[in-house]
């Protein structure tokens, strides 16, 4: 994987505000990456240090397999969910 656009998106992800969450599309956006997708590779890769919980799929919601503690941090910092789900037109980062 391309080392430069990995930091990118390390510097991207590291910049949303606590109270405030993503996507995978804002960020691949951001950091000029090719894919959605790949910010999640990334992440789950190299992102423990990050504010990754911040960051969720299209429609609002965590991924699957992370969605109870992905919420619980998302919580904490304020940010509510309508059951997994989060109102991106309230918390949507911008930019």
């Amino acid at each position: 994987m391309d080392e430069e656009l990995h930091e990118r998106v390390r510097e991207v992800v590291a910049t949303v505000p606590p109270g405030k969450v993503a996507t995978y599309g804002d960020i691949a956006a951001i950091a000029g990456a090719p894919s959605p997708r790949m910010i999640g590779r990334i992440l789950s890769e190299d992102g423990a240090d990050l504010p990754w919980h911040r960051i969720l799929r299209a429609n609002g919601t965590p991924a699957p397999h992370l969605v109870h503690r992905q919420l619980e941090l998302l919580r904490a910092e304020g940010v509510l969910a309508d059951g997994q789900k989060v109102n991106l037109k309230t918390y949507r980062w911008q930019r």
